[in-house]
């Protein structure tokens, strides 16, 4: 989300956006503002972060859950309650923080919403022939499709991959065939799914926008744990937060 973020901020020409996972962040850097996600608002590395960065960093929390210790170390903070969910799999905190986002942008985040909403409404395609999910994007769509391959993982225990569309080429393209199925999150290279099609993979389209696509997946990987006999809500060997001791 926070890649996507910043790919979004930067486009928009609003200066220079970073964007790390909390245990990757390197230390030294300074910024004018700080925003940390956690939808728990108890993730140990977020915290800890927050913890390293200030004073000297104004740090903003979004948080689901407020009264966290994410919120609570943070100097203010964003409560998006209503995107709050039971599952450990995260859909509607993700996108409800890429919607607000979008919105602060000044991007017409109920077009997208109506655009989903329409693409929800359509039955999700039998995925059981596929052992391998590739998704693609440029921009802010790759880093959707890191997304939506993260949520094929955990929900359908499957092998899926996220790469930029560009570099695919780069190596990837080797190991796809018949058995795969690549779903663009918005614009793909120029004439790569002519390439992709060729191994014998079978392409699915963007639906216009990585977000629209992102949730497109998250149903279409609802279907496919359900087709397998998973619960799509309990991934194996997670839990809605990962608190260290």
């Amino acid at each position: 989300m926070a890649q996507a973020i910043a790919a979004w901020r930067e486009a928009g020409g609003h200066g220079e956006t970073d964007a790390f996972a909390a245990s990757e962040m390197p230390a030294g850097r300074t910024y004018d503002l700080v925003v940390a996600i956690s939808r728990s608002g108890t993730t140990t590395e977020v915290v800890q972060l927050i913890e390293r960065l200030r004073p000297a960093n104004r740090v903003i929390a979004i948080t689901a859950v407020p009264g966290t210790p994410v919120p609570e170390a943070s100097d203010a903070a964003i409560e998006l309650s209503f995107a709050d969910e039971e599952s450990v799999v995260q859909t509607r905190f993700a996108t409800s923080v890429c919607a607000l986002w979008r919105a602060h942008l000044g991007h017409d985040v109920a077009a997208l919403a109506d655009a989903a909403q329409v693409l929800l409404s359509q039955p999700s395609p039998d995925l059981t022939a596929f052992g391998q999910f590739v998704f693609l994007g440029r921009g802010a769509g790759a880093a959707l499709a890191s997304e939506a391959a993260l949520k094929f993982r955990e929900a359908t225990l499957s092998w899926s991959e996220a790469y930029p569309s560009m570099e695919f080429r780069h190596g990837p393209i080797s190991v796809i065939g018949e058995h795969t199925l690549v779903r663009a999150m918005g614009e793909m290279a120029p004439g790569l799914e002519r390439e992709l099609t060729a191994t014998g993979a079978k392409v699915h389209r963007s639906a216009g926008d990585p977000m629209i696509d992102l949730v497109g997946a998250h149903q279409a990987a609802v279907t496919l744990a359900a087709a397998k006999g998973l619960n799509p809500d309990r991934p194996r060997r997670l839990s809605r937060s990962v608190v260290l001791s």
